[in-house]
This record gives C-alpha cells, sequence and structure tokens, in this order.
C-alpha cells in the first residue's frame, strides 16, 4: 500500500502517465466528480484502463492549475485492501483543490479509485459548470 500511496502521487505530480496507468488494474474502475467535466460524459465513473487513460491525459494536458499544489501531509490510511488520504485544503503555500484519494487494491494493483472533492473544490466545479453554461467560460 505504502508503493502505491507514493508512486500514484509522484507519477501524477511528474505527469507521467504511462507510469500511472501501469498502477491500475485492467478492470479498474475510476470515479470523480471532474470526469464529466473533462470527458465530457453524463456519467463519473470510467471502466477499464483504456478509458482511464484517456482521462489522466486529458486531465494531465489541462494542467497548470495554481490550485493543485501536491500538498499532503504524509499520513494515509490502510484498512485491509483500501488506501486512503487527503490533499487538504489549507497548505503551508495557501489553498489547494481539497480532496479524498480513495482507493481498492487487488494484487498490488489499484482495482477501484474514488476522488472525493471538498467544499473549496467543488465551488470551483460548481463556478466552471456556471460559466461554461453562461458561455463565459
Amino acid at each position: 500500500m505504502t508503493r502505491i500511496y507514493r508512486q500514484w502521487h509522484d507519477h501524477a505530480r511528474n505527469r507521467d502517465t504511462a507510469a500511472l496507468i501501469g498502477l491500475y488494474a485492467d478492470d479498474a474502475v475510476f470515479e470523480s466528480p471532474l470526469v464529466p467535466v473533462i470527458m465530457h460524459t453524463d456519467s463519473g465513473i470510467l471502466r477499464g484502463r483504456e478509458r482511464i487513460l484517456a482521462f489522466l491525459e486529458e486531465g494531465t494536458r489541462r494542467r497548470p492549475n495554481e490550485l493543485v499544489r501536491w500538498y499532503r501531509t504524509g499520513q494515509y490510511l490502510v484498512a485491509g485492501d483500501t488506501l486512503v488520504w487527503e490533499y487538504p485544503r489549507q497548505t503551508p503555500d495557501g489553498d489547494q483543490i481539497d480532496i479524498l484519494e480513495l482507493m481498492q487494491i487487488r494484487d498490488g494493483l489499484i482495482c477501484h479509485h474514488r476522488i472525493y472533492w471538498g467544499w473549496f473544490g467543488t465551488q470551483m466545479l460548481l463556478a466552471s459548470a456556471t460559466a461554461k453554461a453562461s458561455g463565459q467560460g
């Protein structure tokens, strides 16, 4: 679990989508409120490495965002097959998008990955959707 905790963060931060997708099982499921925004779908769920990779690549292309600071406290929780950590809103350098990463691990690979957004990040998503709907974004 520690390997996934470290490698996922490092690969994502360094924009290494090839190494990042290598952490996922072939039949992995990925869920995030950002999926419909990035993939233009009605669902926030992606199934399979190919779809997850497409999301990761497009998300990487759309960075930088000044509120993605990649700050973590170094604390994570492991319970059975579940790995959890937070990117908290407050960082030493100011606010960042606040999300919680929850992963289920099977045979050393991520089989189910859910991302939960906090109030700060959710407000940003809503503002972006509102701007887009009104033709401003």
